[in-house]
């Protein structure tokens, strides 16, 4: 549990004012999604880390999210919330900017059923896109994005 405590007291100092994405380092979806995410974060918001590393588990066990729960991507927000599956989806995408905050409109579909869209793509991802044997190492121009 003091670990879990470490690790919040360190994301609160070093990565103020910035979001914190997790994702599936192996899935070749998620690294398209990652890359898709970086080009069009031009206020600087976001900062990634990979579910399967040693800070992903960590931040997910300080933040009481199951196992189950690390197939989707996650939008933490240090010291406020976090969002995961289409949630985490529009919230990152609300933060574009520009023509991106129409995604807003997709709130009136109800949770249940955009979730029920993410776990399909989700559950098919690696089928549809294929996976790596290990996480993306980022260019050192893009290292700074990665925790």
């Amino acid at each position: 549990m003091e670990k879990h405590r470490e690790i919040a007291s360190f994301l609160a100092m070093t990565e103020k004012n910035k979001k914190i994405i997790l994702f599936d380092g192996i899935c070749n979806l998620c690294d398209s999604a990652v890359q898709f995410i970086i080009k069009h974060d031009k206020k600087d918001v976001f900062r990634f880390v990979a579910l399967q590393s040693e800070l992903g588990i960590s931040i997910c066990k300080h933040l009481g999210i199951s196992f189950s729960k690390m197939d989707s991507i996650i939008l933490y927000d240090p010291g406020t919330a976090y969002f995961y599956k289409s949630s985490a989806v529009i919230e990152i995408a609300k933060d574009f900017g520009g023509f991106w905050k129409l995604i807003l409109i997709f709130r009136i579909v109800p949770i249940f059923i955009s979730d029920r869209i993410y776990d399909y793509v989700a559950k098919n991802r690696y089928n549809w896109y294929g996976k790596k044997e290990s996480c993306m190492i980022p260019t050192p121009k893009l290292k700074s994005k990665f925790l």
